[in-house]
């Protein structure tokens, strides 16, 4: 029988932190965004042709995000040794989830207010006119409920649900399907070892799929500044600025906080994760690098199930960037619009929002129907005020995605370290050597005679 291959024991040449600079994955992200931006600024034309460069590769991306989550979430709950331990992580995720989607609503609300980016504006809200895909956006906002959330979270069909690519309803059927085969007991364990070799597969099949990441993130840019020109971005500066700072708060300070209750530095988290966020950057969405998180976070040593959990379903639930943005552009829409709004009429906005602002995550104007929804089902803020910033919302949901996902980061460790599974010894020792592999911890499933591959 021959055994698996951990990440550990490969070559110091197959780990990405000891590659000359020039081969890491960032700095060719970065050049092929930064190659982006010049071409749609300097060709309008071509940029935005590049369009469809960027959109196959995310699809390429998403094409296996379902699997992955079924792979890592299925995997993860055979492995544990009592059920009881996953309904735990379950019920810990979504409780770190509600706090951290209210703190970043109170952020939002208190930084608006304390800058009042929309005071002067002055915009009629009868002049406004919802054209294009802002009246799409808003007419997806006004049919969602509050509870949509909930009942979108069933598939009608376990194939419908990864045909449709729906996190929510994948989620729900592969902690279904990992219980089910859990109490099974022996009679599941090929069944098992099947899983454990085909999440090989599928992770060495993103690792060929992200060898095409720079050229997406270079399609995406051309794209957006060839459509959208760089003129938008200092239309709305003030806005754009207050949101991008206010992230940059959240992250660094809240967050921050966070980490350091657990002995643990945010910037080297995040140099760790300096790849991921590279990746959200040029292609402005957070599900992008969701199988590579994942993969990161379990070379921390989080433990496979609570990294399948909490991060899948975090996607959903846990959307701090979108939460600061919504808080953000609903204030700022009153304000420019000269629209009277109260203390208490403003707490009642953060309360729709904590329940708009799930599943608002992943893809480029989702935040923005999360926006139209919260404000139609309030009333008290003129939804046609959308338009005053769909000019920059191409370029704020970049930010809502990285935000995201450093939260994300944050609170799998976070409920890792709740069920007492979290070797901070360890954590810090990968952060300061920053071995950043792209193949998931190897784990030796019982009967298995496979070797997994490990990053080339």
């Amino acid at each position: 029988m021959a055994a698996l291959a951990s990440p550990a024991s490969a070559s110091a040449h197959d780990d990405p932190a000891h590659r000359p600079w020039y081969k890491q994955l960032y700095f060719w992200m970065l050049t092929a965004i930064v190659s982006g931006i010049l071409t749609g600024w300097l060709w309008p034309s071509g940029g935005a042709a590049l369009g469809p460069v960027g959109t196959t590769f995310v699809a390429a991306i998403k094409m296996l995000i379902a699997p992955v989550v079924f792979l890592t979430i299925v995997g993860g709950i055979a492995s544990v040794d009592s059920l009881k331990r996953v309904g735990r992580v379950g019920l810990k995720s979504l409780l770190y989830f509600q706090a951290g989607t209210l703190a970043a609503l109170l952020v939002g609300l208190v930084a608006v207010n304390v800058f009042q980016p929309g005071a002067g504006v002055h915009a009629h809200p009868g002049d406004l006119r919802l054209t294009g895909d802002a009246g799409q956006y808003v007419k997806e906002g006004e049919s969602q409920e509050w509870w949509h959330f909930l009942t979108d979270a069933v598939p009608t069909s376990a194939v419908g649900a990864f045909a449709e690519g729906n996190i929510l309803q994948v989620i729900f059927f592969s902690v279904l399907f990992g219980i089910a085969l859990k109490a099974v007991g022996p009679l599941g364990e090929p069944l098992v070892d099947g899983v454990h070799r085909l999440t090989a597969v599928v992770f060495k099949l993103l690792h060929f799929v992200m060898l095409a990441a720079p050229v997406g993130a270079f399609g995406a840019m051309a794209f957006t500044i060839g459509t959208y020109g760089i003129s938008t971005l200092t239309s709305l500066g003030r806005l754009l600025g207050l949101f991008y700072g206010t992230s940059a708060f959240f992250v660094v300070f809240v967050l921050g906080a966070v980490t350091a209750a657990l002995r643990i530095n945010i910037f080297r988290l995040m140099r760790y994760l300096r790849e991921e966020f590279v990746l959200v950057l040029g292609t402005s969405s957070s599900e992008s690098a969701l199988p590579r998180l994942m993969v990161k976070l379990e070379n921390l040593g989080v433990p496979r199930d609570i990294v399948g959990l909490t991060v899948a379903t975090g996607y959903t639930f846990n959307l701090d960037g979108s939460s600061l943005y919504l808080s953000l552009a609903a204030v700022y829409i009153a304000q420019a619009t000269d629209t009277p709004l109260s203390v208490g009429q403003q707490l009642g906005l953060l309360a729709v929002m904590i329940l708009t602002s799930k599943g608002s995550g992943g893809v480029t104007g989702a935040g923005f129907i999360a926006l139209a929804a919260t404000l139609s089902t309030v009333g008290t803020v003129p939804a046609a005020g959308i338009m005053l910033i769909f000019g920059i919302d191409k370029f704020m949901s970049e930010c809502r995605a990285l935000t995201n996902l450093a939260g994300n980061s944050v609170a799998t460790l976070v409920v890792a370290r709740w069920e007492n599974a979290l070797d901070t010894e360890r954590v810090n020792d990968a952060l300061r050597t920053a071995k950043n592999r792209s193949e998931p911890p190897a784990k030796e499933p019982a009967g298995s005679s496979v070797t997994l591959p490990t990053q080339a």
